[in-house]
């Protein structure tokens, strides 16, 4: 018992510590403050500093007295450099949009008030940035067309190495219907920058795009037919990944395409792949046209039957079916109910009705006091002229129609016949795209604020790798280190929604009530216990133990009657031999057991004699 008690204590104390240590999380920026001290200095691109020794200086004089506040500390943005074969390379650090181009065209077929792409664009921090100094193109319209592109280095052609494309977006205020995807522009002598619209001749559309609850992550690349030399948009199927958070949590995301010579490809959301598969197998519609279609010219004969079923010729209706019968009839066997008021009208002009003063007969017509229920029928069951109701007429059949049979002339669904494809082609490199020359962003959106960077093109996985860890990870190390601790934000999802500390509650609570059940409680030892060391048998209840002991003692004084009988009669022939004392002796002991059992009886017993006697410790007698 008292090594259960120390178990539940040492189990309570520890879920306490538990939730002591949930209540006084440390922050990541208090963890890293005590671990790496005032002047830790990191040579990465991670670089947590704090302030001046004069800063600190000041605020001690000032606040001698005040507990100081925990210092968070500052990851220093340095801005990420291209290293490696690459193709375009821009992160905004310098603040200007020298080598971008806006454009100045209009687009067709619409109105002229949003014709014109008039949307904003600006180079500045995020609002909530945590990496002061990190810059980027950010949409600051709504409801406006925006177009804005640039040319890359060289052109990227689609050879024996793979195209890495990946950029950065933040939708800094949410989004509820727009884009934020890039279009790589196919490489032509007629590109104009300055002319960039919708239709402007592109080779890859790929980015994030929402409108509703419709979440999308567009990959479209623009094929060339070999034969037509036509271009059709190439759809890559849907990710099977949930996109949701990506659009809603306001953090900044890294987008990725990786397309291969091997015609496979994968798009990365945060470096983690969302979708995958083949430009052959996997996109809609596919890369190659059936090499056989329907004949256009062929038709269906005209006695063709594709009738499965059709009406038994040789059913007759049967004499005695009735169509004109009505399907319902009244019910003969309904009686009036007492009390049915039948000069009663159900409704009554109302009594309480005035017309209005301003009421003009030859305009309005006759003024009628609108109807209300009539008081006279509430307390009877009905008022007016009592009708049979209907029911089911059990002689009803409905319209007599010919049982169906199976077709003897069914010659199936028909179908054209096939025929070559005059439109045939197998295009079994389709990676091998028209070449792009620039990059651009043509979108409309209904939210502003949206925030790009780090815009990078190459065809090596290593040198994307780098560039991403420069750029995009260092805003992810900077946004973990500014997240609050656990404790912290379990405190404001129960500050938006109550109902949580009811779980906080319980979750703590019940496992503290089922240790203290388990450990705590248990059976009590009766003092029979104390008596179980051993193998004798132990009675349960007093009652059983006196009776036990009534049934011992009555078979004890039957046995000794029969034994002491014959030792009588031959008491007077063997007086002094042997025999005789040991008779003497049997009597002797029969004397002894019968005053031990008179000692045993319910009456003589106390509790402690009924839970020491059991029928092992009964002597044995002598034959």
């Amino acid at each position: 018992m008292a090594q259960k008690m120390r178990l539940c204590v040492v189990a309570v104390l520890a879920v306490a510590l538990i939730s002591l240590s949930l209540a006084q999380v440390p922050s990541e920026e208090d963890m890293v403050e005590d671990i790496l001290g005032d002047e830790m200095d990191i040579e990465d691109d991670l670089d947590l500093g704090i302030a001046g020794d004069d800063e600190e200086e000041a605020e001690i004089d000032q606040k001698e007295t005040e507990p100081a506040a925990p210092v968070v500390p500052k990851v220093t943005y340095k801005a990420p450099e291209p290293m490696g074969e690459h193709f375009f390379a821009e992160s905004f650090d310098r603040g200007t949009l020298d080598s971008w181009v806006l454009s100045k065209a209009k687009k067709e077929d619409i109105d002229e008030d949003i014709a014109k792409y008039d949307g904003k664009w600006s180079v500045e921090d995020m609002k909530d940035s945590k990496l002061p100094g990190d810059k980027g193109l950010v949409l600051k319209s709504r409801a406006k067309h925006h177009a804005i592109s640039a040319q890359l280095l060289r052109p990227f052609i689609f050879d024996t190495k793979p195209l890495i494309l990946q950029y950065e977006v933040n939708f800094q205020t949410g989004i509820d219907c727009g884009g934020a995807y890039i279009k790589l522009l196919t490489q032509t002598p007629d590109l104009d920058l300055d002319q960039f619209v919708d239709k402007t001749a592109y080779t890859i559309m790929f980015g994030p795009d929402k409108c509703g609850e419709d979440y999308k992550l567009h990959f479209i690349f623009r094929h060339k037919n070999p034969k037509t030399g036509e271009y059709e948009e190439k759809h890559a199927k849907k990710p099977d990944s949930d996109l949701r958070t990506y659009y809603t949590d306001k953090k900044t995301h890294l987008y990725t395409l990786v397309l291969n010579p091997d015609n496979s490809f994968e798009v990365l959301v945060d470096q983690t792949v969302v979708n995958s598969g083949n430009l052959l197998t996997d996109m809609t519609p596919a890369i190659n046209p059936a090499a056989e279609i329907e004949d256009p010219e062929d038709q269906k004969p005209e006695d063709w039957d594709e009738r499965p079923k059709i009406q038994d010729p040789d059913a007759m209706k049967p004499e005695d079916w009735d169509e004109d019968a009505p399907p319902q009839v009244p019910d003969e066997s309904a009686v009036k109910p007492d009390g049915w008021l039948d000069d009663e009208p159900e409704y009554i002009s109302d009594p309480e009705a005035i017309k209005p003063e301003d009421w003009d007969e030859d305009m309005d017509g006759e003024w009628e006091a609108p109807q209300v229920p009539n008081p006279a029928c509430e307390a009877a069951p009905g008022c007016g002229a009592w009708q049979r109701p209907n029911m089911d007429n059990p002689n009803y059949k409905g319209k007599w129609k010919p049982a169906m049979i199976d077709n003897p002339n069914y010659q199936g669904v028909w179908k054209p016949r096939k025929v070559a494809n005059p439109d045939f082609f197998e295009d079994l490199h389709p990676f091998r795209m028209t070449p792009f020359s620039a990059v651009g962003l043509e979108l409309w959106s209904m939210s502003s604020d949206i925030f790009f960077d780090n815009f990078f093109i190459t065809n090596e996985r290593q040198t994307a790798d780098r560039w991403a860890a420069d750029g995009w990870g260092l805003k992810k190390a900077a946004e973990g280190a500014a997240e609050p601790g656990l404790a912290t934000q379990m405190l404001t999802a129960a500050e938006e929604r109550p109902w949580l500390w009811v779980v906080y509650v319980l979750t703590v609570a019940l496992p503290v009530i089922l240790i203290i059940l388990f450990c705590c409680t248990g059976k009590k030892k009766t003092p029979a216990a104390e008596y179980k060391k051993t193998d004798e048998p132990q009675p349960d209840v007093k009652e059983e133990a006196e009776g036990e002991e009534e049934e011992e003692a009555a078979a004890a004084n039957q046995e000794e009657q029969e034994e002491t009988a014959p030792a009588a009669d031959q008491k007077s022939d063997a007086e002094d031999s042997p025999a005789a004392k040991g008779g003497e002796e049997d009597e002797e002991e029969g004397e002894d057991e019968e005053q031990d059992e008179n000692d045993a009886s319910p009456e003589n017993l106390d509790e402690d004699d009924v839970l020491r006697r059991s029928p092992r410790n009964r002597r044995v007698r002598k034959d």
